[in-house]
C-alpha cells in the first residue's frame, strides 16, 4: 500500500514498507483526544493486517511529539470517567503497540508529557531530537502515571529513578533519557526524521517474521524465568528455521549477496 491519508488527528504515509504516523494536532502539542485515540489505535491494526508494510514510525507534528491527555476535553460535558477512559482508550492502544508484531520507532520531535511520554516508550525504538523532553506531570494534577508508564519506567531505568520522575514531575531533556535508558540515540533537531527512515530502512530490509517473533521473544522475557525463557526461544527458533527467509538468509551469506526477505 502506497500513499496519503488524511483524517483529523493524524496523518499517515506509507512507503517502501515504512508507515509513518505524524500525530496532528500541533495547535494543542498533539495532546490526546478521543478522535487522535481511535484514529491511532484503528492505524496501528490496519498495520498489523498490511503485509506490505514492515515498520512504523511515530512522530508528531510542529514543536511537540504528544503532551499527554487534552485536559479541555476532560472538562466538557459527558467525558468518561478516567477508568472508563483507560480501560476503553489508552490501554487498548498501548497492548495494540506491544502486540503489533512489527518495529515501531518514536520519533521524538519535543515535548513528549503523560500518556504522550507512554506512547513512546511502548515503541520498540526511541529516537529523539535535541529538543525532546520527557515528562510524567501526572502528580502535578493529582493523579497517577497511567498508560503502562510504571509498567515501563521501572523496567527501562530502574526503581529509583522511575520514583524520581514519577514522584517529581520534572522534565527530563534529551540527554539524560539516552544515558538512563528511555532513548536509544539522540540526534540533531534537523536530523531526526532522517535518522528515523534510515533506521526505518534498515529493519524494512530484515527479515520479518525474524523481527516479529524477536519481539514477541522480548515481550515474554520482562515477566518470565531463564529456563522457561531458554524454552520458549527454542519453540520460536524451529518456527524461523523452517522458514524460507531462513533459507534466504543463509544463502545469500554463503554467496556473499545482500539477503532478499519476504516475510515467508
Amino acid at each position: 500500500m502506497e500513499g496519503t491519508l488524511s483524517v483529523a488527528a493524524i496523518r499517515t504515509e506509507t512507503s517502501d514498507g515504512i508507515l509513518t504516523i505524524t500525530l496532528d494536532r500541533p495547535d494543542a502539542l498533539n495532546a490526546f483526544d478521543r478522535a487522535m485515540k481511535e484514529e491511532l489505535l484503528s492505524a496501528l491494526k490496519a498495520a498489523e493486517r498490511d503485509r506490505a508494510v514492515r515498520v512504523l514510525i511515530i512522530t508528531g507534528a510542529g514543536r511537540a511529539f504528544n503532551a499527554g491527555q487534552d485536559l479541555k476535553e476532560r472538562q466538557e460535558q459527558g467525558a468518561a470517567d478516567l477508568i472508563t477512559e483507560l480501560r476503553t482508550r489508552y490501554n487498548p492502544l498501548i497492548l495494540a503497540m506491544r502486540r503489533l508484531e512489527k518495529p515501531i520507532i518514536a520519533a521524538v520531535n519535543g515535548v513528549a508529557a503523560g500518556a504522550g511520554c507512554s506512547l513512546a516508550l511502548a515503541c520498540d525504538l526511541v529516537i529523539a531530537s535535541e529538543d525532546a523532553r520527557f515528562l510524567q506531570a501526572f502528580s502535578r494534577v493529582g493523579l497517577v502515571p497511567d498508560t503502562g508508564s510504571t509498567w515501563f519506567l521501572p523496567r527501562l531505568m530502574g526503581y529509583a529513578r522511575a520514583a524520581e520522575m514519577t514522584f517529581l514531575a520534572e522534565p527530563m531533556d534529551a540527554a539524560t533519557a539516552e544515558r538512563l535508558g528511555l532513548v536509544n540515540r539522540v540526534v540533531p533537531a534537523d536530523r531526526l526524521m532522517d535518522e528515523a527512515r534510515a533506521l526505518a530502512e534498515r529493519l524494512a530490509k530484515s527479515a520479518p517474521l525474524s523481527l516479529a517473533l524477536t519481539k514477541r521473544a522480548l515481550n515474554r522475557a520482562l515477566g518470565a524465568d531463564l529456563a522457561s525463557q531458554l524454552d520458549y526461544e527454542a519453540q520460536l527458533q524451529a518456527v524461523a528455521g523452517a522458514s524460507t527467509d531462513h533459507a534466504e538468509g543463509v544463502a545469500a551469506f554463503v554467496g556473499k549477496r545482500p539477503p532478499a526477505f519476504t516475510g515467508e
